[in-house]
């Protein structure tokens, strides 16, 4: 439909062209060109002089309008002589009149780029006054004109633009084909909608920091007005979500074969994807959950590895080398991981490449790999190889769609609001205590309701997704058996509370011995009665870590 729309259009013949740039890059060139082909030119101000010094022919804006630029150059273009000829559609009858009563003439060719306010924010971050005088407000106004009447104007905004404009009206005898019109006015509102985003998002901060500190100054004064304040001051979420990202690539297929997909955004600022296949949609949702538990771990002096099917964890362990890790990961489940993807948080090296190419693996994933581990990975020309460049910000916020709109949440990485209570008559011995934090976090990465058993900084049984708490414990009891791991002794973690005894029994009667969880049931009680009888230690938290 909008196709056919296209094609209905004629080409426009350049007449008239508005010249008025911030960046004047090219700007010479481009007058130049249409000199040659007698296209009358309109400019302002900076433009305009520079224009006239080279002994370009040009009419100020002033003289279009009958009136001078005021107020420091805030009104400068705001005119009906000057919009009238943007927005102005000569073909019909009733415009085409207008215009002559009003003596407007139309131009065909408008070339704007706008005040540079990330720059003057970039130069100038605690000079309000500056930012707000590097807000364009005729610029926008101009660019929105044309690109709205992309059926008669021709809108460019950025200086790569002007050679390709200036070769297309050389071999179309001084017009502009609609296509490309079209296209330029794709990129006007592109430009527009970048630019107010910025705006709002810096006096959005400005408002926010003045929101934390009148928050604080109640806080201080002992005022709480429960989470009302909370909701209205929170400094993390706007009065609207917007959402703009290039398109970084095409992919073959979505999930399924039947399904279109591409990828938005920049996933090439943390990872180089440099060997094997093109990544599917679905590599790129489980690479994504590895990183977000290589994330957690980023920080610790061990190595970390961590095995993913389906954008969940099938295991994970620390050790001191990248092979013990492996070995530990790999031991918790040995059928899962083949077609998985595998994560590094350090370097691999030719004896871990060596273990790890003993299965088929459909991506590794490390900050880095030694030459002989690569002389081995990248034989197999199926296995695709990954380089983290960084790890996630962990204070990204999240967002997901669902109908008729989209969730917002801060990310679940807070561990500072935890707390770390033994309220058990027992408590855990040093080993346990390091594990029960490892379980913890790997517990997080786990999809609700999620168990983790866990011994010597290894999981040896993982339940996941499944409508209760003692599903899922049966099923890591069941996983870890499968395996050949005994779980006297281990650890338990689960990312929310116990609501009843009898997932605590289960525990127990698998042979844990410590559990770390929220807390927070009405039953705590009675939860932690039944694990002083069954002589286990439990940490409360203070806090969930639900994954829908």
């Amino acid at each position: 439909m909008t196709s056919k729309y296209f094609e209905q259009l004629s080409d426009v013949p350049v007449k008239r062209a508005l010249l008025s740039v911030s960046d004047k890059t090219g700007i010479l060139e481009l007058a130049s060109g249409l000199q040659k082909h007698q296209v009358e030119i309109i400019s302002t101000g900076g433009t305009a002089q520079i224009l006239r010094e080279s002994g370009i022919p040009v009419t100020d804006v002033s003289e279009v309008t009958g009136f001078p630029e005021c107020l420091d150059g805030r009104v400068k273009t705001l005119h009906p002589k000057i919009h009238g000829g943007l927005l102005a559609r000569p073909n019909l009858k009733e415009h085409s009149r207008t215009l002559k009563e009003l003596d407007i003439k139309p131009i065909q060719l408008v070339v704007v780029n706008l005040y540079p306010f990330g720059e003057a924010v970039a130069c100038r971050p605690d000079d309000p006054e500056y930012a707000v005088e590097n807000i364009d407000i005729g610029g926008p106004a101009m660019v929105r004109a044309s690109a709205k009447n992309l059926e008669n104007v021709c809108i460019a905004t950025h200086p790569d633009q002007y050679a390709d404009i200036l070769a297309e009206i050389d071999r179309n005898n001084g017009s502009i084909s609609a296509r490309t019109r079209a296209a330029l006015a794709a990129k006007a509102f592109s430009l527009t909608s970048s630019y107010d985003m910025a705006i709002s998002t810096y006096l959005l901060g400005k408002t926010k920091e003045e929101q934390e500190e009148e928050r604080s100054q109640g806080q201080r004064q002992g005022q709480n007005q429960g989470q009302e304040l909370h909701q209205n001051l929170d400094p993390e979420i706007n009065s609207s979500l917007h959402l703009k990202a290039p398109l970084y690539q095409t992919l073959r297929y979505g999930e399924n074969p039947h399904q279109s997909a591409a990828v938005y955004g920049d996933p090439g600022q943390y990872i180089d994807y440099f060997h094997g296949k093109e990544l599917s949609y679905n590599n790129y949702l489980d690479i994504d959950a590895a990183l977000q538990l290589g994330a957690d771990f980023s920080e610790s002096n061990k190595t970390l590895c961590a095995i993913y099917k389906h954008s969940l964890p099938c295991g994970a362990a620390l050790a001191d080398t990248a092979r013990k890790a492996w070995e530990k990961a790999f031991s918790t489940d040995t059928v899962s991981p083949f077609g998985g993807i595998i994560l590094f948080n350090r370097p691999v090296d030719a004896e871990t490449a060596e273990s790890v190419d003993k299965i088929f693996s459909e991506i590794i994933l490390a900050p880095g790999f030694s030459d002989d581990a690569l002389e081995l990975l990248t034989r197999k020309s199926n296995r695709r190889l990954i380089r983290i460049l960084q790890w996630p910000d962990r204070s990204t916020p999240q967002i997901r769609s669902v109908a008729g709109g989209y969730l917002w949440q801060h990310p679940d990485t807070d561990f500072r609001r935890e707390s770390r209570n033994v309220v058990t008559k027992r408590q855990p011995d040093q080993q346990q205590w390091a594990t029960l934090e490892f379980a913890w976090i790997v517990a997080k990465h786990v999809k609700s309701n999620a168990i983790v058993y866990a011994r010597d900084m290894q999981t040896i049984g993982v339940g996941t997704g499944q409508p209760n708490r003692v599903d899922s414990s049966r099923i890591a009891v069941q996983k870890a058996e499968q395996f050949g791991h005994t779980l006297e002794g281990s650890v338990v973690a689960s990312d929310a509370f116990f609501p009843f005894a009898d997932g605590l029994e289960e525990a127990a009667r698998a042979g844990a011995t410590s559990v770390i969880q929220p807390g927070g049931s009405i039953r705590d009680d009675e939860v932690i009665k039944k694990a002083d009888e069954l002589g286990i230690s439990m940490v409360f938290t203070g806090v969930r870590h639900f994954r829908h």
